[in-house]
C-alpha cells in the first residue's frame, strides 16, 4: 500500500495482482458520514433510551394496576370538573372561580378511598370555618374604625399561630393536619384579601361552592369506580404479616437443626431464604398500619367493615406481631454463631425445638386464615394447648442437657476399644458449647409467649368486629374442657 501527497491532498493507492497500483476513491462524503453517524446515535440514546423507559413503566402498570385505575379516575375527574369552565350555564353559575374546582381534584384526589375522604372533608371543613372567620374578622374591623388593618393584622398572627401549633400535637396531626394548612391558607387570603374586595361574602360563597363541588366528584368517582379501600388493605396487609412470621419462624428453627452434607438446589435456597428474612417486612411495616388506620376511619362502611369498625386494634395487632418479629430476627442471628454447637447437644434439643416450632407457626396461619376469612377459630384453643404444651417439653428437655458428650473415636487409643470401657470415651461439655443451644431454646419459649399475646389481639378484634363463628369443629378431640397449661418461661 502507498501513500503520496499531491496539492495538499492525500491520496491512498492499492497494490494489484498485475503489479500496477490503483487509488482508492472514497466511498461516501465528508456529510454522509457525519449523517450515519448521528443517525446511529440517535438510534442508540434516544430510541434506546425511550424504549427502557416505556419498558419500565409498562412493567410499574403490570405489577399493580391499581395504579392505572388511579390515573384512569383521575383524568376522568378532572374531564367532569373541566365542563364548568366549557359550559356557559355553568361557567355563569360559578363564575371565573371554576379554577378552583380544577385545583381541588388535583389536590385531595388520592389513590384510596380513606386518603380522599380524608382530604375532601379536611378541606370543605377547613375552607367554611375560615371562610366565616375571615368574614367575622373583617366585620369587625370594619366597625373599628382607624384600627381596622390592626385588627386584621393581629387576626391572622393568632390564628395563624393556633393552627401551626395544632399541627404538632400526634393526635390532631394524624387526622386533621391537611385541614390545618387549608385554614391558614383560606383565613389568611379571605381576611387580607376581604380589605381591597367589596363584595367579600359572594366571593366566599362561590370558593365554597367550587369547592364543594370538586370534593363531591372526587367522593363520587373514588367510591363508585373500582374503589381501593385503605381498610381492605390494611387487613390484607396483617394477613400476608401473619404468614410471614410463621414461614420466618419455621424457617429460622429448621435451618438451624438440618444437616450440613444435605444438597439442596440453589432455587430452594434462595426461596428459603426469602421465607427467612420474611419478619423484616414486619419490622418496617409500623408507619404504614399506623397510616392506613388513620386513613380507614374515614372510609364509610364497605365490604365486611361496619361503620364503625375497631381499626385501632389493627395497630394493636401490629405491635403484637413485631413483638414476635425480634424474636425471629434473634433467632436469625443464632443461624450464623461462629462457636458451633455439638451434634449431640443439636439432636438433644432438635425434636422438642422443631416441634415448638411447628405449633406456633400454626397458630400464626390460623390466625391468618381468621383475617381472611373474618371468621373466628373453632380450634384456636386446642392449637394453643398444643404450642404451651410444647413449651413445657422443651423446658423439661433443657433441664436433662447432657453435661458430657463422646470423644471422637480417633482421639480413643485402641486398647481402650478392645475394652470397651464407655467412660474413658466421655468427655466434659462446657457451658460456652452448650451457649447457643440454649439462646436458641429461650428465644422460641419468648416468642411462644408473645404469639399467646397476638392471640388475645386478634381475638379482641374478632369480637368487637363481630367476625362470624367458626362452625367447623376439630375432629377427633373429646377433651373440649380441657384447659391449656401456663406459659412459663
Amino acid at each position: 500500500m502507498g501513500s503520496k501527497e499531491e496539492a495538499g491532498k492525500l491520496e491512498w493507492r492499492i497494490s494489484v495482482d498485475n503489479g500496477t497500483t490503483e487509488r482508492l476513491v472514497p466511498t461516501s462524503g465528508v456529510s454522509k458520514r457525519i449523517f450515519v453517524w448521528l443517525k446511529g446515535l440517535v438510534m442508540k440514546v434516544l430510541v434506546e433510551r425511550i424504549a427502557k423507559f416505556m419498558r419500565k413503566a409498562w412493567r410499574i402498570g403490570a405489577d399493580d394496576p391499581a395504579k392505572v385505575v388511579h390515573c384512569l379516575k383521575v383524568g376522568l375527574a378532572l374531564s367532569l370538573v373541566s365542563i364548568f369552565y366549557y359550559m356557559r350555564p355553568l361557567y355563569d353559575g360559578v363564575g371565573g372561580n371554576a379554577m378552583w374546582a380544577i385545583m381541588t381534584v388535583v389536590v385531595v384526589f388520592e389513590s384510596n378511598v380513606g386518603a380522599t375522604f380524608s382530604k375532601c372533608v379536611n378541606r370543605v371543613v377547613a375552607t367554611i370555618l375560615a371562610g366565616s372567620l375571615g368574614i367575622a374578622v373583617h366585620w369587625v374591623a370594619t366597625q373599628s374604625g382607624k384600627a381596622e388593618i390592626f385588627v386584621i393584622g393581629c387576626s391572622v398572627f393568632l390564628f395563624a399561630f393556633a393552627a401551626t401549633y395544632s399541627r404538632f400535637v400526634p393526635s390532631f396531626k394524624a387526622r386533621f393536619d391537611y385541614g390545618a394548612m387549608i385554614f391558614i391558607l383560606t383565613f389568611s387570603l379571605v381576611s387580607v384579601g376581604g380589605y381591597r374586595v367589596d363584595k367579600l361574602v359572594e366571593l366566599a360563597q362561590q370558593r365554597v361552592s367550587t369547592i364543594a363541588i370538586g370534593t363531591s366528584i372526587c367522593i363520587i368517582i373514588t367510591v363508585f369506580f373500582c374503589p381501593i379501600w385503605a381498610g381492605s388493605q390494611l387487613h390484607r396487609l396483617v394477613q400476608r404479616n401473619l404468614e410471614k412470621l410463621a414461614d420466618s419462624l419455621d424457617g429460622c428453627v429448621a435451618e438451624y437443626f438440618k444437616k450440613k452434607d444435605v444438597s439442596t438446589n440453589e432455587n430452594e435456597d434462595e426461596e428459603s431464604n426469602m421465607k427467612l428474612q420474611g419478619f423484616k417486612c414486619v419490622l418496617n411495616s409500623k408507619g404504614t398500619e399506623e397510616s392506613m388506620a388513620n386513613l380507614a376511619r374515614w372510609e364509610p362502611a364497605h365490604g365486611s367493615f361496619n361503620f364503625r369498625h375497631p381499626w385501632k386494634l389493627y395497630v394493636k395487632i401490629g405491635a403484637a406481631m413485631r413483638r414476635c418479629a425480634y424474636c425471629l430476627e434473634n433467632l436469625s442471628i443464632c443461624i450464623n454463631y461462629e462457636t458451633e454447637a455439638p451434634d449431640q447437644v443439636k439432636r438433644h434439643f432438635g425434636e422438642a425445638c422443631m416441634k415448638l416450632s411447628s405449633a406456633s407457626s400454626k397458630i400464626l396461619r390460623e390466625l391468618a386464615d381468621m383475617m381472611k376469612n373474618t371468621r373466628k377459630s373453632s380450634k384456636m384453643d386446642f392449637l394453643v394447648f398444643d404450642m404451651n404444651s410444647a413449651v413445657q417439653e422443651l423446658q423439661e428437655t433443657l433441664k436433662t442437657v447432657p453435661i458430657e458428650t463422646n470423644k471422637p473415636e480417633e482421639e480413643v487409643p485402641s486398647e481402650e476399644n478392645k475394652k470397651g470401657d464407655s467412660e474413658d470415651r466421655t468427655m466434659p461439655m462446657s457451658l460456652h458449647e452448650v451457649l447457643p443451644v440454649a439462646t436458641l431454646v429461650s428465644l422460641l419459649i419468648e416468642n411462644a409467649a408473645r404469639i399467646q399475646t397476638t392471640v388475645e389481639a386478634v381475638d379482641e378484634l374478632a369480637n368487637l368486629a363481630d367476625f362470624e363463628q367458626d362452625s367447623k369443629k376439630k375432629p377427633g378431640d373429646k377433651n373440649n374442657t380441657k384447659q391449656p397449661p401456663p406459659l412459663s418461661s
